[in-house]
């Protein structure tokens, strides 16, 4: 009988250290609130807030165009885009004409072909 009792105890033992650590990981899932439960959570201040638009960081294909109307150029438009150069072409007094800006900020000029 002893043996018997030894047996069980053992058994409940092993039953109740199982089933108390199935318990933790589901108790983990709660949240513990200190404060206003109401107010909104602190601000990840690495990312932009939603709705904030970058500038763009190469050669903006407007100021593209205008410098190329200050070089000469009438009906300046961008005809390409690539990530070293932006081509607009337009037309001068000579006739059709392009111009290479460099796709970095400010736009440099790169080259004139008439």
């Amino acid at each position: 009988m002893m043996q018997f009792l030894a047996k069980a105890g053992l058994a409940a033992m092993l039953i109740t250290g199982t089933l108390a650590s199935t318990a933790a990981p589901a108790a983990a899932q709660f949240s513990i609130i200190i404060g206003d439960q109401d107010r909104e959570p602190p601000r990840d201040y690495r990312r932009p807030p939603p709705g904030f638009e970058r500038r763009p960081r190469g050669c903006d294909p407007r100021l593209a165009e205008d410098l190329a109307r200050d070089y000469g150029f009438r009906r300046a438009r961008v005809v390409d885009i690539t990530p070293r150069r932006v081509v607009v072409q337009g037309w001068t007094r000579r006739g059709p004409g392009e111009m290479s800006f460099a796709n970095v900020r400010g736009c440099p000029a790169l080259r004139r072909a008439y």
